[in-house]
């Protein structure tokens, strides 16, 4: 079905890019099929990448991108990172409270009218790295560094899209691409140039559960992680699906049963 689809879409942008240059501009590789352990009806988020996830985001993506649709706290609401049964409430979360101190938040006015800088509650959104656009555009090339926060929702192809880009700087460059000052080559990204350096390298992070951090496992696992972020509660719709098939397969079998018992003494 996935394949299916996505001959459906490249087809559809075959026809939307119907110029010979417009082709040119969006050629690109197909992201590589990975195993996620979410897919499928019964999947659902490991933990543990979950975790990870989140130190490669905190660590190495957080310097450029924010992630302003997510609170703090939904890290430790069910479902998440570090949801644990001891700390229902994320805001009592010990781990949670800990993340969020780890940011300056600007909040105010204050009594005297100004703006002032606090350590971060779980109630609050997660910063910006930046204060405003203009000044993300001139720490970037003047390319503006997209919000994680339903980043695999918007791209597509999803996690698979994002996990080839992150891994696809080791191409060698062909002669026909001019690649600028400021711009890498990806053949993964439409028009296979990229503002984004590289950003992954073996031993980047430290995994506190003693993984090894290669630029595969770091990309998986900080995709799994953007991938919570953007559907925090598919788990819970999952479940509500599973409960419902069962409800309506009850459902039918009791109308059935009547059907047959109210019919049962009537000749056809």
């Amino acid at each position: 079905m996935k394949t299916i689809q996505r001959l459906l879409t490249v087809a559809v942008g075959a026809l939307a890019l119907a110029t010979p240059a417009a082709m040119g501009a969006g050629e690109y590789y197909e992201p590589a099929e990975h195993t996620w352990s979410w897919e499928g009806p019964f999947g659902s988020y490991d933990r543990g990448e979950l975790q990870r996830g989140f130190l490669v985001y905190q660590q190495v993506c957080s310097a450029c991108h924010g992630m302003e649709q997510l609170h703090i706290r939904n890290l430790g609401e069910q479902g998440g990172p570090f949801y644990t049964e001891e700390y229902p409430n994320p805001n009592d979360n010990p781990i949670v409270r800990a993340i969020a101190a780890e940011y300056f938040i600007e909040d105010g006015p204050d009594e005297y009218g100004d703006m002032f800088e606090r350590a971060g509650r779980p109630a609050d959104r997660f910063p910006s790295p930046y204060a405003n656009d203009a000044q993300a555009a001139a720490s970037n090339g003047g390319a503006i560094p997209p919000d994680f926060s339903v980043i695999v929702k918007a791209r597509h192809h999803g996690p698979e899209y994002i996990r080839s880009l992150m891994l696809g700087y080791d191409y060698e460059v062909p002669d026909d691409i001019d690649v600028g000052v400021g711009q890498y080559y990806n053949p993964y990204m439409p028009g296979k140039l990229i503002a984004m350096p590289p950003q992954l390298q073996d031993g980047l992070v430290e995994y506190a559960d003693g993984t090894e951090a290669t630029k595969e496992q770091m990309a998986h696992d900080v995709v799994t992680f953007l991938t919570w972020a953007s559907e925090p509660h598919m788990e819970q719709r999952k479940k509500m699906g599973l409960m419902v098939m069962i409800y309506l397969l009850a459902l039918a079998g009791l109308l059935y049963a009547a059907y047959r018992q109210v019919w049962s003494n009537v000749k056809h």
